[in-house]
């Protein structure tokens, strides 16, 4: 097993990463004193690959718990659904002393995680990612939220969870197509920290992809998990360098936005928000061309879709212009100096820089 600590004072929490751990999770939360009550909240597709062993579990710790099913998909990650899981919760009688574990991927685990930070003004939070995406990425450091039509992620707090606890291998039930979505993350990492990582990504990503080696995914997820870790530990509610996480998103949830949620995975949409940042980079003189040229090579790999033809510079800007990430300043957008170093600038002629960029891509 790998175990180490999110160390934020009276937040702090560990991240466990064992293959086969899953069935093992009642254990986990009675070593954790983490509460006798528990809501599962999952989607339809993961409850039904793992909602027997997690119930199994729970009933062998003797926790009472009950599970509510959503459904598939972003459009789950709304005030309506939201609602509804409250009345769920309040009619289950959950107290300031249970818990909300959440089961499932990145829309599993926000959604979750928000009604977790607000009900009751807060009541346990248990982690238990089953896609990539959820496992390098939005489990860990206690974003949550939920969308609205207007923009993605607007609705949220920072809410950290009590344990999160990885299982690699039940990645072994996703298709391809969700695994390359989750690979877009894992990149990130190596693009904004760690050189070294980013070097190792480029020798092994096509293993990694195909699920051969479990040491070598779980190896990976944690790197993911510490990085992130020692982000979040140095400035939890992003006034500064938690900005360098979004690297990708700013274009990323324009793409989503302007799909409906409907064309994009979102680890697709940041692999070519990553390109578009790394252009930008490159045209702002910040990042060198043959670096530039390294990161293209790595996301041309990547198995995802290619953006449709009715993305233009304007709709984008306008997705754009009200991402979350905006100030009084203007927006923060993050740029590369080099593999493994970031910087955070305003982009005061955004709109041509996305036009050019879209001409680039289209040749």
């Amino acid at each position: 097993m790998i175990q180490f600590l999110v160390d934020l004072g009276e937040k702090t929490y560990p991240i466990m990463i064992q293959p086969s751990s899953l069935k093992n999770i009642g254990t986990l939360i009675k070593e954790h004193h983490l509460g006798e009550q528990a809501v599962v909240i999952t989607d339809q597709t993961v409850m039904k690959l793992y909602g027997n062993p997690v119930r199994d579990s729970l009933q062998k710790a003797g926790i009472q718990f009950t599970f509510e099913v959503v459904p598939d998909g972003e459009k789950s990650k709304s005030l309506n659904q939201a609602s509804k899981l409250y009345t769920k919760l309040i009619q289950f009688n959950l107290h300031r002393d249970g818990m909300v574990i959440a089961l499932g991927g990145g829309v599993v685990g926000d959604l979750a995680g928000f009604i977790a930070a607000t009900y009751l003004r807060g009541v346990n939070l248990i982690q238990i990612p089953t896609t990539l995406l959820a496992q390098v990425d939005s489990s860990v450091g206690g974003k949550v939220g939920i969308n609205h039509p207007l923009g993605k992620n607007l609705i949220g707090s920072f809410y950290q969870p009590r344990l999160v606890c990885i299982d690699p291998q039940v990645l072994a039930t996703l298709n391809k197509r969700e695994i390359w979505a989750g690979l877009g993350e894992v990149i990130k990492y190596g693009l904004i920290w760690n050189n070294l990582f980013y070097t190792f990504m480029e020798k092994n990503l096509i293993a990694i992809s195909e699920l051969v080696n479990w040491d070598m995914i779980s190896q990976m997820i944690e790197t993911c998990c510490r990085i992130k870790a020692e982000v979040v530990e140095k400035d939890e509610k992003e006034t500064g360098l938690r900005r360098i996480l979004n690297f990708g998103h700013t274009l990323g949830h324009a793409l989503e936005a302007v799909t409906d949620f409907r064309y994009f995975r979102h680890g697709e949409a940041i692999v070519h928000g990553m390109h578009f940042a790394s252009y930008l980079s490159l045209r702002k003189a910040i990042l060198f061309k043959s670096e530039f040229d390294r990161i293209e090579i790595m996301l041309h790999r990547f198995q995802i879709p290619k953006l449709p033809k009715m993305i233009n510079d304007q709709n984008l800007f306008n997705k754009i212009g009200i991402d979350k990430k905006q100030t009084k300043e203007g927006l923060h957008f993050v740029l590369l100096e080099t593999i493994g170093q970031t910087k955070v600038e305003n982009i005061p002629d955004l709109s041509k820089q996305i036009s050019e960029w879209l001409s680039y891509v289209r040749k």
